[in-house]
């Protein structure tokens, strides 16, 4: 489904456009070179599935051999048991930053579930502190805007999940822009956060949850109807019900789509039979992410050009939904609409 002639954009020209990255895990965001040196400090060498950059080079290319979501999810266990320092974490997060800044992303969304980071004895404050710093760090010497998405997990009692959306409430006034919920979505469904939701929305924290990913459209009617999100991570079931797909439409809710990931955890067989082309026909908000810059090879750049030259879109339909990471960005209105004006003029010029 490759595009042709004068509508084809190049990677250069894409590369080139200011971007905004509105669904990024810390986590999946490590570095190869970093995870090597981070593991040597912390005398963890011995964890990683291989104590080499070309041996660890070949063991994570192993992630594409997900056999879903789960599958993919385990490979986390490398990233996060290296970050359980403020220094890491401070480390991981500039560099985070950094490497998006180089790519001409301009705003990105961090996202992160604090409480996977207190292991080794941490506390929620000093994660986010460290987080914070990292990211700041990043905005003074590359000019980039940065929020916080504070990640409850569907796996976790619902104690945590109030826990995490206490503490993200919280940090507002410190770069914390929305709550989230991820994880595996089987046998955890959303609607027993309700507690958490309730409080983050109580105090007018936008709401964002991963759904209808690796399950089907119930789980996404769980996220907009139970958990009130305002976005949607992932949502690519939303093609499996008409009815659903229209409400979405009529209400404008964007989805965070990561075509890459998509594909790693088999939620979607290829690139070619992923439902983006289908959802932006239908006029369903669409943003383009990375879900994991480490785990799944790529960068905000490759994946919007995946989108144009492996999933569909046509140059036009790539513009736009490049525009979209601006427009439904968890940002106050009026810097919104001066980066979407912005970024409009230089997209298309």
């Amino acid at each position: 489904m490759s595009q042709s002639g004068s509508d084809k954009l190049t990677l250069a020209e894409i590369k080139s456009w200011p971007k905004a990255e509105l669904h990024s895990h810390l986590d999946g965001a490590m570095r190869l070179s970093s995870m090597l040196e981070l593991a040597k400090q912390q005398n963890k060498l011995h964890l990683l599935p291989a104590q080499t950059a070309e041996g660890l080079q070949t063991e994570l290319a192993k992630v594409d051999e997900s056999s879903d979501l789960f599958e993919y999810l385990a490979w986390f266990k490398y990233t996060i048991g290296l970050m359980q320092s403020e220094s890491a974490l401070e480390r991981v997060a500039f560099e985070m930053a950094e490497d998006f800044a180089k790519e001409n992303v301009i705003y990105v969304e961090v996202r992160f579930g604090p409480i996977l980071h207190t292991q080794e004895g941490l506390n929620l404050n000093q994660v986010m502190n460290a987080v914070i710093r990292g990211l700041d760090r990043a905005k003074a010497a590359y000019g980039i805007q940065w929020g916080i998405i504070v990640c409850a997990l569907r796996d976790r009692f619902v104690e945590a999940s109030l826990e995490q959306a206490q503490l993200a409430v919280s940090y507002m006034d410190r770069g914390v822009v929305a709550f989230d919920l991820a994880g595996a979505e089987a046998g955890n469904p959303a609607k027993q956060h309700l507690e958490a939701f309730y409080y983050a929305r109580n105090h007018m924290l936008n709401l964002t949850v991963h759904a209808g990913e690796s399950w089907g459209p119930e789980s996404i009617r769980q996220a907009l109807f139970f958990c009130g999100a305002h976005r949607i991570g992932h949502g690519i079931t939303l093609v499996q019900d008409p009815a659903l797909m229209d409400f979405v439409r009529d209400h404008q809710i964007p989805l965070e789509i990561c075509p890459t990931s998509n594909v790693q955890t088999c939620v979607v067989p290829s690139y070619e039979e992923h439902p983006i082309k289908e959802l932006v026909e239908n006029r369903v908000p669409v943003t383009v992410n990375t879900d994991s810059r480490l785990f799944s090879h790529t960068n905000t750049s490759g994946e919007l050009f995946l989108a144009h030259t492996e999933c569909g879109l046509t140059a036009e339909q790539t513009r736009q939904v490049a525009l979209n990471g601006f427009k439904f960005a968890f940002m106050p209105l009026e810097l919104r609409e001066k980066l979407v004006e912005s970024a409009q003029r230089a997209i298309w010029s």
